[in-house]
């Protein structure tokens, strides 16, 4: 990997979000090609998701009927459409994702699917800009029915495909025709009470539009859908108003309701919106339903969505770990949300929140081989798991396969959520193996960082290139760790706290200068809230930045994962390669086994002595393993749990040493 530097990052070549020079923001990000992977886990997803899951998406996009309804929209037929209203989005995730992958190397297969699919775009797009092959070939009136047909929702998918076009490959053709379809949806709706979407999207996209373009009635617009939003103006997708988002203004919302996906996105909007506006009221509301969300309507792996009716948010502290609905695209939507925050503040909190849903919520959506996916991602299954008829595994393709290719267009960009730029700074906010470079202090600051996170906690920054006068490298520190380490050239250096969660040394850097991080990565069994009825009495397992879970695959011979109880103590770890799933670290942890009595009448008892749970202290003592979620459902597809029961006060007195593997 040749050394970046940060002339690469040539106009036009940014990432997907990049505020503009008045933009309201504590950080802004790298230029595009100042940021990129080196060997670690991300790049190996990266590599993962440009030779398996992108193919895949071509194929699928095929057969599926998503680029067959472009051909029926542009042979003028009115039947034949395949799928829900929304295929064409799957199209422009794929042509997102491809932006961005060409943008690192070229591939043919890739860059022909481009041309391709943007001259389908091109000869599909109606004379005044309108462009939806759903609409188009069903013959049914624009924008009649906006609370479902996601006409405005498709649109803000092509404007992101086009800017990650534009910025990636430097690829313009699908900006023009993203271009058309915004001015028409200028003249359309600008001014107007209309133009709500049921699933909001294009608020973000068209800030972004005017970010790249600076015509400012695109940001006039997104900011006229957010503040009418809440006015019962969407209309009726038989699910009620909280499900839209529409029951009350966002100015006046403290918590997230509705539809997960839908709400977190519309944030993604409200945060660009106040960031371009300087609207600094717009963005505490914002701030203020985060905080909330995380506290009460989170679930450990950083997904979100406790309820399958609606894949909507639930009550408070409403967190079922089977029921667990975590749809992949709330995941995504999750993390392109904080990082808007993060840039907007410049606090941890939204880069520790990435991190956990990175590594967890949406890596585990993805197997090993990069093929099938998750749409759910519950934290429990069980032995005899049905939804309807479905087993709950990963599959191919989905007939609502909004998933896949978010996941695609996420992995693709992941470069440009590394790092940014405050005060003469950079700030390093997720550690894995890349190259980064930052114009600093009349120069540059480039550091090539080396490291085997998250399976080891240890850092390697390495400068490779210092400008001419002091500058500043800040280091974020975990929410999970407790005092790293930091040493320069080898030396215990005291960095300054930044106050906002970073660790931050500013010298005069010199090419060579090397600076080691040590973070700690002792398993820990973390406990749940007491008001998350459903998890109490459990306890979790969690390694770094990484959440684990039970398999009854990795279960010793005769044991049922169902019956196990841990035992407080010390938790060991083993670095191994398990077949089907790759290099991993195991944790080992003590636990009572205690088979259930056979099933006769109500699954209850009488505890006459009113003591608290019930393990049977005759139980065999074993080791339970644990994997990491994200590695789950890539064996035998059988049970599997996050949270696992804890063994009464009685039953502790084994060692790891002296139990049943």
């Amino acid at each position: 990997m040749r050394q970046v530097s940060s002339a690469d990052a040539i106009p036009g070549a940014r990432g997907p979000v990049s505020p503009s020079p008045g933009a309201a923001v504590a950080h802004r990000p790298l230029g595009g090609l100042a940021a990129r992977l080196g060997p670690g886990l991300l790049a190996d997803w990266q590599q993962r998701n440009r030779a398996a899951s992108l193919p895949l998406a071509l194929r699928q996009l095929e057969a599926a009927g998503n680029l067959g309804n472009l051909r029926l929209a542009i042979a003028g037929a009115h039947e034949g459409y395949r799928g829900p209203v929304f295929m064409d989005s799957d199209i422009y995730k794929t042509l997102e994702a491809i932006g961005w992958e060409l943008g690192r190397r070229p591939d043919q297969e890739l860059a022909d699917f481009a041309q391709e699919t943007t001259a389908l775009l091109e000869k599909a797009q109606q004379g005044d800009g309108y462009l939806n092959s759903a609409i188009q070939v069903s013959g049914q009136p624009r924008y009649g029915n906006l609370a479902y047909s996601h006409e405005l929702y498709c649109a803000g998918h092509l404007i992101q495909a086009a800017i990650g076009c534009q910025r990636g490959a430097g690829f313009d053709r699908p900006l023009a025709v993203a271009r058309r379809f915004a001015d028409h949806l200028v003249d359309t709706f600008g001014g107007t009470d209309g133009g709500l979407d049921g699933h909001p999207i294009v608020e973000t996209a068209l800030v972004e539009l005017y970010r790249e373009t600076g015509h400012r009635p695109y940001l006039e617009l997104a900011s006229q859908f957010i503040e009418k939003r809440g006015h019962g103006l969407v209309g009726d997708s038989g699910f009620g108003l909280r499900y839209l988002q529409d029951d009350q203004p966002v100015r006046d919302r403290t918590t997230e309701v509705g539809h997960v996906v839908r709400a977190l996105y519309l944030e993604a909007g409200v945060a660009d919106v106040a960031a371009e506006t300087g609207d600094a009221a717009l963005l505490a509301t914002s701030l203020t339903r985060w905080a909330d969300m995380i506290a009460a309507k989170t679930y450990l792996t950083g997904g979100n969505g406790s309820r399958h009716e609606g894949e909507s948010f639930g009550d408070a502290f409403e967190l079922p770990p089977d029921r667990a609905y975590d749809e992949t695209c709330a995941a995504i939507a999750s993390f392109q949300w904080a990082w808007r925050l993060l840039l907007a503040t410049g606090e941890a909190r939204y880069a520790d929140h990435m991190e956990r849903v990175l590594y967890n919520g949406f890596a585990a959506a993805t197997a090993t081989d990069g093929t099938r996916f998750f749409y759910v991602n519950p934290l429990q299954r069980r032995a005899d798991h049905f939804e309807k008829d479905d087993p709950g595994r990963r599959r191919e393709w989905f007939s609502c396969a909004c998933c896949p290719p978010n996941i695609m267009r996420l992995v693709a960009s992941l470069q440009h959520y590394l790092a940014t730029v405050a005060g003469g700074t950079l700030y390093l906010h997720q550690f894995t193996g890349a190259e980064l470079a930052a114009p600093l202090a009349g120069g540059e600051l480039a550091v090539r960082v080396d490291t085997g996170y998250p399976w080891a906690g240890a850092v390697e920054v390495r400068v490779t290139s210092a400008p001419p006068a002091p500058a500043g490298l800040a280091l974020r520190v975990p929410a999970w760790t407790a005092s790293p380490r930091l040493l320069l050239n080898g030396q215990l250096v005291r960095a300054d706290p930044a106050g906002s969660g970073y660790l931050v040394l500013d010298r005069q850097w010199r090419p060579g200068d090397v600076l080691t991080y040590q973070l700690d990565v002792t398993p820990r069994l973390t406990i749940p809230d007491r008001r998350v009825d459903a998890v109490r009495g459990t306890a979790a397992i969690e390694r770094g930045p990484l959440v684990y879970c039970f398999e009854q695959a990795d279960q010793p011979a005769g044991t049922d994962l169902e019956d196990l109880a841990l035992i407080p103590g010390d938790l060991g770890e083993r670095a191994v390669t398990v077949p089907e799933v790759g290099p991993t670290v195991l944790i080992e942890a003590a636990a009572i086994h205690n088979p259930a009595p056979s099933a006769s009448g109500l699954p209850y008892q009488q505890d006459r002595e009113a003591t608290s749970p019930a393990v049977n202290p005759a139980g065999d003592q074993v080791i339970a393993t644990a994997i990491p979620y994200f590695q789950w459902d890539n064996r035998d597809g059988r049970a599997m749990r996050v949270w696992q029961p804890l063994a009464g006060p009685d039953d502790t007195t084994s060692s790891l040493s002296s139990v049943r593997r």
